[in-house]
């Protein structure tokens, strides 16, 4: 691993720890009653900002063997513990993790937690898991396709990985301007916080602010990375910030994807 990328996952862990004491909406545990509604296998959950995961993209969650993928935060692991799965999340950011085991604890639920790097899963045996649920978050990562190769290493034949990643349209747009309601384009795709940035820029509006470094990849890596691990893509939705949360772009169009890719082959999931 190179050095910037050796400091990408250091300021990213520090940043979504400081997420958490900020109570940033993607760190706050799930409530007990949600947590009741998925014993009873009603799950609400999701991989990009605001549509539910429809319930048809699910395999049997009984037993089932889940890897929740750079999805620490208290809310989907718990779910899916709740739902009967034998979770394990899997997340960059301490903080984060401890979320989970709040609510382990709190709602007497089994969640494995681990920390590392999404893109090095060698903690993990092939064909350990039968679901993947990797909710937006790749964008704080410098590469993508090294996740894809990894998710398709752990799952097991027949296994489901659930994606949700940002349209690499939203970092085109000069980001000041945006948020004061002026679409400007101003990058390429791929967007780096590290390389499309000015070092002035990148100190006032992520360094200082503390926020996480971004980058946006492009639908080649993010889609037809997937496809060229050997994955099948079988369903895939858009989505888009609304109401409190919505900004410019989503004005005029959906800026994130959700997939549904199945590793082909005969499923030996429990």
């Amino acid at each position: 691993m190179s050095q910037q990328e050796t400091d990408v996952r250091a300021h990213n862990r520090s940043a979504w720890d400081r997420n958490v004491e900020q109570g940033n909406r993607w760190t706050i545990p799930v409530s007990a009653e949600t947590v009741a509604q998925a014993r009873q296998g009603e799950l609400e959950l999701l991989l990009t900002p605001t549509k539910t995961v429809p319930a048809r993209w699910y395999p049997p969650l009984n037993v089932m063997p889940v890897l929740c993928l750079a999805s620490a935060g208290g809310q989907q692991g718990p779910l899916f513990a709740a739902a009967g799965a034998k979770v394990t999340v899997f997340d960059n950011s301490p903080r984060q993790l401890e979320q989970d085991r709040l609510v382990a604890m709190r709602e007497e639920l089994t969640i494995e937690t681990v920390e590392g790097d999404s893109a090095d899963l060698s903690i993990f045996p092939d064909e350990a898991f039968g679901m993947i649920f990797h909710p937006c978050s790749n964008c704080f990562m410098p590469s993508v396709r090294p996740i894809w190769q990894e998710c398709y290493r752990v799952l097991r034949p027949g296994g489901v990985l659930l994606a949700g990643f940002t349209n690499p349209v939203r970092y085109i747009f000069d980001v000041e301007r945006m948020d004061n309601g002026n679409l400007v384009v101003r990058h390429s795709i791929p967007y780096s916080d590290l390389e499309d940035l000015s070092d002035a820029d990148r100190r006032r509006l992520v360094l200082d602010k503390m926020q996480p470094l971004e980058f946006g990849h492009s639908l080649a890596d993010q889609i037809g990375g997937q496809l060229e691990c050997g994955f099948v893509l079988t369903d895939f939705y858009e989505d888009r910030y609304v109401g409190v949360e919505a900004d410019p772009i989503s004005d005029y169009l959906d800026s994130f994807i959700a997939t549904r890719a199945l590793k082909p082959g005969t499923s030996r999931c429990a």
